[in-house]
């Protein structure tokens, strides 16, 4: 793992290839042939390489020091869950946006995809782990489509909040923003929508591969008059189903 290590730290530590030899009093020439696996460094500068990285020589030559960006969270209820971290140690916000969406719904769980996702920062944030979730639809009114939610990750079903909306995903329904009420006794969740038009629905616990609380969102537009309109519309089109359910069963 030693080139690829050493390529990881460099660029981790933002030194240049010229930088770097210079500390370690090799030509330029040398340290890309460490780092292309073409030459082998003695002992004594692998002792200097971990010495400068601050690192431990066995976990430079055996270890894949890329996977210390991310830490896997395991919890006895929910899935696995991969995580990001900074170079302080801090949890990363990852954005989901709806071009991504597809693909984590197949890789939620995969360390190395969770930490290619790009991230966003969201100012003065408890402590956490929180994701970034772009919504599509007009379920969630006046929440706007192509609004981002920013949510914190909820490690055990016991934990929700009746009433409270949550980012689900799940393989039956993919990724759904609802107001949700946890049914213990048939251990299922049952969605809402704040549209009216949406009628609520029902995921069993078990379908459920995380789920993710609401903490705030990012809205891109300003037109408060559309949101209202959109809802005016909706409410006009319910108003005129039900007039036509009516008619139907006068008759």
């Amino acid at each position: 793992m030693l080139n690829k290590n050493l390529k990881y730290l460099r660029q981790k530590n933002k030194i240049s290839q010229q930088g770097l030899s210079e500390v370690l009093n090799v030509p330029r020439t040398t340290l890309g042939d460490y780092e292309r696996g073409k030459t082998e460094p003695n002992i004594a500068m692998l002792i200097k390489m971990a010495e400068y990285f601050d690192v431990k020589v066995d976990n430079l030559i055996k270890d894949d020091l890329s996977h210390s960006d991310y830490e896997i969270l395991k919890t006895k209820v929910m899935k696995v869950l991969a995580i990001s971290v900074d170079s302080n140690n801090e949890g990363n916000i990852e954005l989901v946006d709806t071009k991504a969406e597809a693909g984590y719904l197949d890789s939620y769980h995969n360390p190395e995809y969770i930490r290619d996702l790009p991230k966003i920062q969201f100012p003065n944030i408890p402590e956490g782990t929180y994701r970034g979730f772009e919504i599509q639809g007009d379920s969630m009114l006046p929440v706007e489509p192509g609004s981002v939610i920013i949510a914190s990750y909820v490690e055990q079903l016991d934990q929700i909040k009746d009433h409270k909306t949550y980012i689900i995903i799940s393989n039956r329904d993919g990724l759904v923003y609802k107001r949700v009420k946890s049914d213990k006794k048939n251990k299922q969740l049952i969605l809402s929508s704040d549209n009216e038009v949406f009628l609520p629905y029902e995921l069993p616990f078990d379908q459920v591969n995380e789920i993710w609380e609401y903490y705030g969102h990012l809205s891109f537009s300003d037109d408060k008059k559309n949101a209202a309109t959109k809802l005016e519309s909706q409410m006009e089109e319910l108003m005129k189903r039900m007039t036509s359910i009516e008619g139907k069963i006068d008759n």
